[in-house]
């Protein structure tokens, strides 16, 4: 299947629809059934219940046998074990514009992955949310840079910091001190992976 709905910060216009920019073959307006969620930084996901009608695009890709296996990591899907992946992606008909019926792949997030501090949002405010300033706004270049260094470490190996940084960070609730050691926090994984210049 070479088809993908995607909405929110992967839709066209928007912040990482550049990382698929190059293998879009036709984009069509869609929406799909689910419900919406705001996270804490600013962007949505949706899930696979509810019944609003939830607007995005329909992407046709060329590669779609390179381009999935890309936005599988990009949305935490394994297919190996879906049940522990952040998102699920799944076969799904959504409406185009015209009122045609397309089948294509959606990404919908996990059920158990949605964080305590996401809100509902409804249909009608979506794109109005969309347009919402996002947390990432407020971040200065050396707190990001931070935190994305942070987020590739692995095992115990250990990222100095200095204390004015360290501070700014624990009070935004970005990462979290684990004695020897510092982390990002929940909330700091969120954020990191919606971060602009993020990787595929």
């Amino acid at each position: 299947m070479n088809c993908v709905f995607v909405y929110g910060s992967m839709a066209e216009g928007m912040v990482h629809f550049k990382k698929i920019q190059s293998a879009v073959l036709k984009i069509d307006k869609a929406s799909v059934m689910g419900s919406a969620y705001q996270l804490a930084c600013g962007y949505t996901v949706i899930l696979n219940e509810g019944n609003d009608h939830l607007p995005g695009q329909v992407v046709e890709l060329k590669s779609p046998d390179f381009m999935i296996p890309l936005l599988d990591e990009f949305y935490g899907f394994s297919v190996f074990d879906s049940t522990k992946s952040l998102h699920f992606r799944q076969e799904i008909k959504v409406k185009t514009e015209s009122g045609e019926e397309v089948t294509c792949w959606v990404y919908f997030l996990n059920p158990n992955k949605l964080p305590t501090s996401a809100k509902a949002i409804s249909s009608d405010v979506w794109e109005e949310k969309l347009k919402s300033p996002k947390f990432m706004d407020q971040l200065t270049s050396r707190q990001i840079q931070f935190i994305q260094k942070l987020s590739r470490v692995s095992g115990r190996e250990v990222v100095p910091i200095d204390l004015p940084l360290y501070r700014e960070l624990m009070s935004l609730q970005l990462i979290v001190d684990k004695g020897r050691r510092l982390a990002l926090s929940k909330f700091g994984q969120e954020v990191c992976r919606y971060l602009p210049d993020s990787q595929l």
